[in-house]
């Protein structure tokens, strides 16, 4: 016999055929979406394939040497085939020897049988049933195991035994996928509640695998049992034929409580996937039966029952924004963090510890681990100096040890943003409805459930009526029986054989042929009095079930109520707590600042508006009158402008001469080396042309009490609120408004109780009360601070903390005293280098707009640069404690000790603070509070802003 060709139209290949087979490859996973949702799934194969049975396909093959497609050799049936494939324009011909010709497109019968491919792994592997919420696999493991005996309450029995016995009668597939299936529904980390109780290795969350069936055994969980395998004998699900029609199995479990939320699962087929998280028990019925009360009930309702997802390995929901798009769409991102707590490891030492006692859902230990242990070694994880797993039975305990000195928090943030300790969870909630795959809300998912229960329920309830009706039946009979015992023996030995008699009873009494044979079968030691009584009762109870069950039948109420009742069992039996806690936050996404340690920083700016940030312990402290060290290569005819120090988190808040005010964190800015000219601040802020910055203040919190104090070049004061700089725009808002010829040059922090020191370059100072200065809005101009004489400018301003008026009020009593040898002082800073302390008792307080007092007397060529309330924080001898740190205009930089600078008279001319014989003369200065006593000449100092001035 001539075997059966299949060739192409011509020697070399049609181009519209080739590209419509490409085109059919790449819309291919489009055209299935969109096929899926449009025709109902009930008997696909059926629908999609409409050739005759008789008709014989064949897929052409591409030779790897040619580009002709090459399909067979018989030289009479290719003549044959070139004659007919005039009409057929480039489609597939298939012949056989009867000289049938089935003209047939190639791209619709890739199509086609893709189609039938991608259906059968979407209803018989990927995807689970809405209804039980299981897939074909795991229902086969369960239902072999039932049929079985594998009960909870028999003893395990070898694993490889329920793998054979579901393949050879349900799952046609390999061993390995029935195995790990089974071995999945025994894992307590994968499952919420697990569905086989397993006996050997199962696996760990280390992803370790678990040993080979032939050494596990297994059983069935009592919650499988009374969750998915109760009443399965009771017609409550059609059970069809299994591959090869030799067996029977059920096409759904008559699952009592929604198992696809319980468990969750998880698939990829053709064209879409799954992915559904796991939910708790308890929660699972309170939503349930919110939603039986109250079918019209709001996600926001039912959000008060089951408000987030429950995982097995536990851990910290972040927010529940991803959580509602789930619900209420189907499909969202819920991102969820591990569990750690901070535990001190030596209290001398402070030395602590993070301890991780719970990781995210379907995260592997291991792995994890390793990777904290990789970005360690690569220095992308900081303060760490071991890690252990000390993981045993008992749960789950990962060690990360800390440096001395380690900030926790700021470690937990790296971890939680460079590992897998933090992860989302991308819910896909897809099953199968009504034979189709569909996407659905967590409303939709419990209405499918209800449904299909009140359908178990009905279906229940009829057959036990069926049952009960049956059997009242039989039992009548038999009482009407017993009632004429004498008669019916008498007419059963009359009688020639068993038809006969069953006849005459059925005649005599008017008894059915099943009430017949029921008297026949009994036996003589039940024609008692005590087992007619037995009978009678029977039948009692009988009447009052077949009551009972059709009024449940009567009503869907009815089914509804018995349908929470038993949930409700469930419930007071299988639950257990919530596992995932969660946390009230927007998301779980960390920012820069979430991983930026909050350290003290150096920042410097320069007249040109070039900015950098530093290190603390870039400056090393130095005695007074030395030269001190360069801040920085500065540009031609570039001068520092101001210094400061602020921590990482800070709000830094530039102001500028025109009044407007700019923000940007302070990690934000580059961090150079001293050595470095710094960075442009028109690439970090959007500055005006020609516009400078003047004063920057750093804001760590924007408290309801606290406010800006503003004070120009020719003396114009201003107060406002520091809550209004709390949102500022990129772009800057206006700080204060100012007149013709004048720059705002100074801004401070200060609360209602403070004192404010002002100070001219002619040296004459005007110590004021910040409460008297009115409180105003930003976009206004201030009033009049100090009476400046004739071509006097002012030259700073400092905060007098209210703290500090006490002991001042009490000194100012004694002013004939004129070196004070205890704080608070005015430090003076002049432009040549000089500087004086003054005690703050020797000058007055005064209403604003007033000349002042002296507090400094001058060379003809010096004039004031600088003046610093100091005395905060003293040593255990009563001295300063504090630093102050000069910056010339060539950049050079000098850090002295407060207390070297000595204690003068208001008109006294000052000491050398730093020599200037080419560095030009003082820019700015910086006031710092030391942490510690530096007895050498160069120590680091861990110093917290007090003032910075120009």
């Amino acid at each position: 016999m001539t075997p059966l060709l299949c060739h192409s139209t011509a020697s070399i290949p049609n181009p519209n055929s080739l590209m419509s087979l490409s085109s059919t490859l790449r819309l291919s996973s489009s055209l299935l979406r969109r096929s899926f949702y449009r025709f109902p799934l009930a008997d696909p194969l059926c629908r999609l394939r409409r050739t005759e049975p008789s008709a014989v396909r064949f897929f052409s093959s591409r030779n790897p040497r040619s580009d002709k497609f090459v399909v067979g050799a018989a030289k009479r049936a290719d003549e044959q085939l070139k004659e007919d494939s005039g009409s057929n324009n480039g489609g597939l011909v298939v012949s056989n020897d009867d000289s049938r010709i089935v003209p047939f497109e190639l791209h619709k019968e890739a199509t086609e049988s893709y189609m039938s491919y991608a259906l059968s792994v979407l209803l018989g592997r990927a995807l689970p049933d809405v209804r039980d919420g299981l897939k074909p696999v795991h229902r086969r493991i369960l239902f072999a195991m039932h049929e079985l005996g594998m009960s909870s309450k028999k003893p395990y029995k070898k694993c490889a035994r329920v793998v054979g016995e579901v393949l050879g009668k349900f799952h046609p597939h390999g061993d390995t996928a029935v195995y790990d299936s089974l071995v999945r529904m025994a894992q307590n980390f994968s499952l919420r509640c697990p569905l086989i109780q397993g006996h050997g290795n199962f696996g760990s969350i280390d992803a370790d695998p678990p040993a080979a069936m032939r050494y596990t055994e297994c059983r069935l969980d009592p919650l499988a049992e009374a969750v998915l395998l109760s009443d399965l004998d009771q017609d409550t699900v059609d059970f069809v034929a299994n591959f090869d029609n030799s067996q029977k199995e059920p096409a759904v479990l008559p699952a009592r409580l929604p198992a696809l939320l319980l468990n969750g699962a998880s698939g990829i087929a053709v064209g879409m996937a799954t992915n559904i998280p796991p939910h708790n028990l308890g929660e699972l019925v309170d939503v349930l039966c919110a939603l039986i009360h109250n079918p019209e009930a709001t996600l926001q309702e039912l959000l008060e029952y089951m408000p987030a997802p429950d995982f097995p390995t536990g851990g910290i929901i972040m927010g529940n924004l991803g959580v509602l798009d789930a619900y209420r769409t189907g499909r969202g991102r819920v991102v969820v963090r591990g569990k750690a707590e901070v535990e001190l490891l030596d209290a001398k030492t402070k030395r602590n510890a993070v301890i991780i006692t719970e990781i995210p859902y379907q995260t592997n230990k291991a792995t994890l681990v390793q990777k904290i242990a990789e970005l360690v070694e690569n220095k992308t994880l900081e303060g760490i100096s071991d890690i252990r797993d000390e993981s045993d039975r008992n749960g789950m305990r990962v060690v990360i040890e800390l440096k001395r000195g380690g900030d926790p928090a700021l470690v937990l943030n790296n971890l939680y943003r460079h590992t897998a300790l933090q992860s989302s969870f991308s819910c896909n909630m897809v099953g199968i409805c009504d034979g189709e795959p569909k996407l659905m809300g967590l409303k939709d998912l419990l209405q499918a459930f209800i449904d299909f229960r009140c359908s178990v329920v009905e279906r229940r309830a009829r057959f036990k009526l069926s049952h009960a009706q049956q059997r009242k039946h039989i039992i009548e009979g038999i009482v009407v029986g017993l009632d004429n015992m004498d008669q019916v023996i008498h007419l059963i030995k009359s009688a020639s054989s068993h038809s006969s008699a069953a006849a005459a009873l059925q005649s005599e009494y008017g008894l059915s042929e099943k009430q017949a044979d029921a008297i026949l079968e009994i036996s003589l030691r039940r024609l008692t009095a005590l087992e007619r009584k037995k009978f009678t009762d029977e039948s009692s109870s009988l009447t009052e079930q077949i009551t009972k069950l059709e009024s449940l039948l009567s009503t869907r109420t009815n089914i509804l109520k018995l349908i929470e009742q038993e949930a409700i069992e469930l419930k007071d039996r299988f639950s257990s707590p919530r596992r995932s806690m969660l946390e009230d936050s927007d998301s779980g996404d960390l920012e820069d600042i979430d991983v930026i340690p909050n350290e003290e920083m150096l920042m410097a700016i320069s007249e040109k508006g070039y900015v950098k940030r530093m290190k603390p312990d870039t400056f090393n402290l130095q005695h007074r009158g030395t030269i001190g060290k360069s801040v920085g290569k500065l540009r031609v005819d570039d001068a520092m402008s101001d210094f400061l120090v602020c921590n990482a988190h800070d709000h830094v808040l530039f102001f500028s001469d025109r009044g407007i005010v700019y923000s940007t964190r302070a990690y934000k800015i580059p961090e150079c080396s001293r050595n470095a000219a710094g960075t442009p601040l028109v690439q970090i802020l959007s500055m005006s042309e020609g516009e400078r910055v003047t004063s920057i203040v750093p804001v760590s919190e924007f408290a309801e009490d606290r406010y800006l104090l503003m004070l120009t070049v020719n003396g114009c004061i201003k107060k406002v609120s520091l809550k209004l700089f709390s949102g500022i725009r990129s772009t800057g808002i206006i700080a204060i408004q100012l007149n013709s010829g004048d720059e705002l040059k100074w801004v401070r922090c200060c609360s209602s109780d403070d004192l404010v020191a002002m100070a001219s370059q002619n040296g004459m100072v005007v110590l004021s009360t910040c409460d008297g200065v009115r409180t105003l809005s930003r976009n206004t101009k201030g009033v009049t601070a100090m009476r400046l004489r004739k071509e006097d400018k002012m030259a700073s301003m400092d905060i007098i903390p209210a703290s500090l008026r006490k002991d001042m009020e009490e000194k100012s009593k004694d002013i004939s005293t004129v070196k004070q040898t205890t704080g608070p002082w005015l430090l003076f800073v002049c432009e040549n280098g000089y500087g004086k302390r003054v005690s703050l008792s020797s000058f007055k307080r005064s209403r604003l707009n007033r000349v002042g007092l002296v507090g400094c007397k001058f060379a003809e060529d010096d004039c004031l640069a600088a003046v610093f309330v100091v005395g905060y924080s003293l040593a255990e001898d009563g001295e300063s404690d504090e630093q102050v740190v000069l910056v010339s205009q060539s950049g050079t930089v000098n850090r002295i000790k407060v207390r070297d600078i000595s204690i003068q008279s208001r008109r006294a001319r000052g000491v050398i603070l730093m020599r200037l014989d080419h560095a030009g003369k003082i820019q700015s200065a910086s006031l710092i509070s030391a942490a510690d006593e530096e007895d050498t000449e160069e120590i680091p100092s861990n110093g917290t802003v007090e003032a910075v001035s120009l």
